[in-house]
């Protein structure tokens, strides 16, 4: 292929409801997509973080820096352009696992589309379908959390994960169980809002049966996590300590996670998330695909990469009316068994809708044109 132009362009989309988390409180999605024209076919990525630093030190303005001056003019210098020789082009620009990652995605939606092809078939796809979970935020009461974990069972989703932080855990999580019962899949996500202090406090949730605890101490610390580990029942999954699949062999090595949750953009794209979900399903670690709020852009190739066969616990896949009234593409609609189909069109299998794109588009720039 021959990149020919790289266009950003930034979109904010409401929220049906406000999402709460340890580290702040979300009320629209708001980031940029990017559209890679080659000569052969376009692709289309969404950028997975914020505008603020906050659940990463990646953020909206930073990876439009980081993209037009440092990656993609080593990008346009390859004088033959695959998504194969993007990570070696790039690997002189430390981190910026984030910005890499759209870069990689829309090229890849750009060649796979080039040759026909699906993302999900590139990847080594082995269902159509994939099951739903679903996140919930912290909410302002029991009551409202309960309310809003009965709304999303009547929907149909097949697991529940509940946001937790200090003050917000014991309780919500006790809570829970007695309303729904132990057959229901719950597990927690602490967003790194807890210290190796809160141990015995946070064995307290083992007395719940959950799938697991997801990223309980500040990320990047694998000794604190396996210590942890060592005093609780409840399995440890690791999320933002994870950025490619070194790092998460050295997790499985130490004991530091017994599940691992798989972000693409986290680990700087699609082809180094296949190979962390290749290191933990030869270890026996189940995996499950995480998420970021994304848009239909973001949501069809996490959908593609969740039918990988070690994908065995539902991920954060949410059907689109979960976050959005009105989605940028066709919406993700849950069936009535709990699972989203896998997009099967080439590349990432959708694109935008014009109409829809133009009301929640706030600025669009060329990054590059050859």
């Amino acid at each position: 292929m021959k990149l020919e132009r790289v266009e950003i362009v930034h979109v904010a989309i409401p929220l049906v409801t406000p999402f709460r988390t340890s580290f702040g409180t979300m009320t629209a999605k708001d980031t940029f997509l990017l559209r890679v024209v080659t000569d052969s076919a376009e692709g289309w990525s969404e950028f997975a973080a914020d505008p603020e630093p906050l659940y990463c030190s990646e953020f909206v303005a930073g990876a439009e820096i980081v993209l037009r001056d440092f990656l993609l003019p080593r990008v346009a210098a390859l004088p033959h352009l695959t998504t194969a020789a993007l990570a070696p082009a790039m690997a002189k620009i430390k981190g910026h696992e984030l910005a890499k990652a759209a870069l990689e995605t829309a090229v890849l939606d750009a060649e796979l589309r080039g040759h026909g092809m699906s993302l999900a078939t590139y990847l080594g796809a082995v269902r159509d379908r994939v099951p739903a979970g679903v996140s919930v935020g912290i909410k302002n009461s029991v009551p409202e959390l309960l309310d809003d974990v009965e709304r999303y069972l009547a929907e149909g989703y097949v697991r529940i994960k509940l946001k937790i932080e200090p003050g917000w855990d014991v309780e919500p999580v006790r809570a829970v169980r007695d309303r729904f019962g132990d057959g229901l899949p719950l597990q927690v996500d602490a967003n790194t809002a807890y210290t190796l202090a809160d141990a015995e406090h946070l064995r307290r949730l083992d007395a719940f049966g959950l799938l697991l605890i997801e990223e309980p101490l500040e990320e990047n610390n694998l000794y604190a996590h396996a210590r942890l580990q060592k005093r609780l029942g409840t399995p440890v999954c690791l999320d933002e300590s994870l950025h490619h699949a070194r790092d998460t062999a050295s997790a499985i090595a130490l004991d530091a996670c017994r599940v691992v949750n798989v972000k693409p953009a986290r680990v700087g794209g699609y082809l180094e998330a296949r190979r962390v979900h290749d290191v933990a399903h030869a270890h026996g670690v189940p995996v499950w695909c995480g998420g970021m709020l994304e848009t239909g852009i973001g949501r069809a190739p996490n959908l593609a990469l969740a039918a990988l066969p070690g994908f065995t616990l539902p991920g954060d896949t949410s059907a689109s009316s979960r976050y959005f009234a009105e989605d940028i593409t066709e919406p993700f609609v849950l069936g009535a068994d709990g699972h989203l189909p896998v997009p099967d069109g080439p590349g990432i299998g959708v694109t935008p809708l014009t109409d829809a794109l133009r009301r929640f588009t706030r600025a669009r720039r060329d990054l590059y044109t050859a």
